[in-house]
């Protein structure tokens, strides 16, 4: 890594505990700012950490606007985003996808949890997605593009800089492509062939994180009538069709979504065995609740209702409201599978969430499988936050 001078940003006293014991992240209010202003660095800045003492911790870049106001990017003093560490840590990142995948469909780089904090890239054969969350990955984003035209050679690589997250960094969003990327893209899964949305879908196109569960769900579905609530563009409710369901009914907000759902089942000769209904999923819930339908198989897999601490109580609220209307859509002896990747939301309080509804229903509840984020979006021990993502199969016995 290339040795350069760098500024120092200095911690308060005790404040270097959890870099010492493995973290990433200062926070604002660690830093002394009497020695060393944060109005003193620009976004994206890189900096050398020093704990009171003089110790050094390593080295990070900096954003005086965030709350998170610096990532540590090594532990080595001049270490900075250049394109020999980007390779270094992406050939990293790719060494494990290729020991655990056959094709080359999977989340490349988990920011922290692969070296690379603020940057996200999922990779669809030729095509990359790429996410840049963070100023100093923003700073660093001619090179991520070189780096990646080198490793990959990629067809074209689409930069989904629209997230909200780009907000509490300063940054604006936007979407840009490079080279040709489709608006679509084919993706196979479970034996399924999804037509994706790039440009105009959920967050990069498609949720690799869940690709381990929706496996696991296979098992409980055959003969079964299924209902996918939050289908999006049915990775569950198709996999769970051609697994052998009897019947499935997917729910999603989303015409676009829904309608490229319809055309993946027609191409997968599964049409005959779908329902599809656009509506707001409670609503939607509230009504087959009000016409007694009932399912034998309930999913429900929203997005994140939790994205800040301010919002932890009604999150958790909007929680028990969905799975308890999940729960008397359910045929007894029915499965429920019950997912959050809300990263504040810990997975007990989710599992107290799902007793709390049966016991409202007067009825048992067997948790019979846990499952987890798949093995492309590893977790940081020292991070909570990299292990957002839960998911719980539960039985309610007759």
């Amino acid at each position: 890594m290339s040795q350069v001078r760098l500024p120092i940003l200095v911690l308060k006293k005790d404040e270097d505990r959890r870099l010492r014991a493995g973290h990433l992240w200062v926070y604002s209010n660690e830093v002394d700012t009497a020695k060393t202003p944060l109005t003193g660095f620009e976004a994206g800045e890189p900096a050398v950490i020093q704990a009171a003492s003089g110790r050094v911790l390593g080295t990070a870049y900096v954003n005086p606007q965030s709350l998170i106001c610096a990532r540590l990017l090594s532990r080595h003093p001049g270490a900075i985003v250049n394109a020999t560490l980007l390779e270094r840590r992406l050939r990293t990142a790719l060494a494990l996808r290729e020991s655990l995948f056959d094709r080359p469909y999977y989340r490349l780089a988990f920011g922290e949890s692969d070296g690379v904090p603020g940057l996200v890239i999922d990779r669809y054969d030729h095509i990359l997605v790429v996410q840049i969350t963070t100023a100093g990955m923003e700073r660093a984003r001619d090179v991520i593009v070189e780096v990646l035209q080198q490793m990959f050679h990629p067809g074209g690589i689409l930069l989904r800089n629209d997230t909200r997250m780009r907000e509490l960094e300063g940054l604006t969003q936007e979407n840009v492509v490079l080279g040709e990327v489709p608006e679509t893209i084919l993706l196979e899964e479970g034996g399924v062939r999804f037509e994706v949305p790039l440009g105009a879908g959920q967050k990069t196109g498609w949720f690799y994180d869940q690709r381990s569960n929706r496996l696991a769900m296979r098992k409980y579905v055959r003969g079964l009538r299924v209902l996918d609530v939050f289908s999006y563009v049915g990775a569950w409710g198709l996999q769970a069709a051609h697994a052998g369901a009897a019947g499935v009914t997917c729910v999603d907000s989303s015409a676009p979504a829904l309608a490229a759902l319809q055309r993946t089942a027609s191409a997968n000769g599964l049409q005959e065995r779908l329902q599809v209904v656009t509506g707001d999923a409670f609503e939607v819930m509230q009504d087959m609740r009000t016409e007694r339908r009932l399912f034998d198989v309930v999913i429900v897999d929203p997005p994140a209702f939790i994205k800040r601490r301010r919002d932890l109580r009604s999150g958790e609220q909007g929680y028990a409201r969905l799975n308890l209307l999940a729960m008397e859509l359910l045929a007894p002896g029915g499965i429920l599978i019950s997912c959050s990747c809300s990263m504040l939301l810990a997975e007990q309080r989710l599992q107290g969430i799902l007793l709390q509804g049966a016991v409202r229903q007067a009825r048992q509840m067997q948790i019979v499988e846990r499952g987890f984020q798949c093995m492309d979006h590893p977790v940081h021990p020292a991070i909570a936050e990299t292990a957002y993502l839960k998911a719980f199969f539960c039985r309610l016995p007759a």
